[in-house]
């Protein structure tokens, strides 16, 4: 396993603010297994068997064989890692008990919002009945739903802090916001389900989180930031760079999704993202990646007219997405990692995959 990776997993199951005891002998399904943020999950729960003997079965359930073997190379059926092949759209059949599910799975890159929609709202409706069902009947001890800041909507206050109850505007007629759309229909599914079924469904609403699993190619403009410095070339804003994002690491995300699922309050959700702290503007963020990997020559172009009508639509000095991370920290979860760090931990891993 690359070192930083190891020393990512070693820093989270090292987390005070973890029971760990409480996975110890049990059974826990994680949907959507080898994507950025799950695999920390699985690779933190097998570390745990390794380094502690907590007999943990993980169950990854992946689309795709390949891909997941290759996430969890460095594990195998010793380290109580096992695989479900098949899409979380399609029925689930596991004859063998399970303590916690936790539902990753979903198309959360915008490249496929326009080009499959459906497949990005099957997998947060479809297969999160699915999951719910599974739970249902297993009646687990925890059902953790990955949400998304997507479902705030549109606010008319750009700069607001976005807290748990406040809700923007979404067009349910735009193919766009399948994504959006699904994710609020899944959190309905998990509080109807608890209300109806007595399923401990708990919600965390996901906020930009940056690893060295990230995908590079899902069309994020941070991802293209990663991509551009690994490969060497010049950074092209297709706008004036003022939109600000909040931005968490890896480590810090997967300590609180672990304390969401096993202390969270049936039926609620969580916002987890950076804080004002870890607030930058896009070209602020360029300019500290260029800055922080000069012997590579790289530079900012600004590929827009500023003279062209479209210009107001990218000129948005406002914009940003802050999420009010209070209801997380009062179950005693903070922020480690500022925002260089953060790159610079995912950039390194990248350089050293040579990719």
């Amino acid at each position: 396993m690359n070192k930083i990776i190891e020393e990512d997993i070693r820093k989270i199951i090292e987390s005070h603010l973890i029971n760990w005891e409480k996975f110890q002998n049990k059974t826990v399904l994680v949907s959507g297994a080898n994507g950025m943020l799950p695999s920390y999950m699985v690779y933190a729960l097998l570390f745990l068997n390794r380094l502690k003997s907590y007999n943990i079965h993980v169950i990854a359930l992946v689309r795709n064989k390949e891909k997941g073997e290759k996430a969890f190379k460095d594990f195998s059926n010793k380290d109580g890692l096992d695989f479900i092949i098949q899409d979380v759209s399609d029925k689930i059949n596991y004859d063998g008990h399970i303590d916690f599910i936790i539902h990753a799975a979903s198309q959360a890159a915008p490249s496929y919002y326009g080009k499959d929609p459906v497949g990005t709202l099957k997998a947060n409706v479809t297969g999160t009945l699915n999951l719910l069902e599974l739970a249902r009947k297993n009646r687990v001890e925890s059902f953790l739903f990955y949400s998304s800041s997507a479902v705030y909507g549109e606010f008319e206050d750009e700069t607001m802090c976005i807290s748990e109850n406040k809700y923007g505007i979404i067009d349910p007629l735009n193919v766009r916001v399948c994504y959006a759309e699904s994710k609020r229909m899944g959190e309905n599914m998990c509080v109807s389900y608890a209300y109806q079924y007595g399923v401990p469904t708990k919600i965390v609403r996901i906020f930009h989180t940056l690893g060295p699993n990230v995908n590079l190619n899902d069309g994020r403009v941070f991802s293209d930031f990663i991509r551009n410095i690994i490969q060497g070339q010049n950074i092209v804003m297709k706008s004036d760079g003022t939109t600000r994002r909040t931005f968490c690491y890896v480590v810090d995300a997967v300590i609180a999704y672990f304390k969401i699922l096993l202390d969270g309050k049936i039926a609620e959700a969580y916002n987890v993202g950076g804080d004002k702290n870890n607030n930058i503007s896009m070209k602020e963020l360029a300019e500290l990646l260029c800055n922080a990997y000069s012997e590579k020559g790289i530079r900012i172009i600004y590929d827009f007219d500023e003279n062209d009508l479209t210009y107001v639509k990218m000129k948005t000095p406002q914009k940003q997405e802050i999420p009010s991370i209070d209801k997380i920290c009062s179950l005693g979860w903070e922020i480690t990692y500022n925002v260089e760090e953060s790159f610079r931990r995912a950039i390194a891993v990248k350089f050293e995959n040579g990719r």
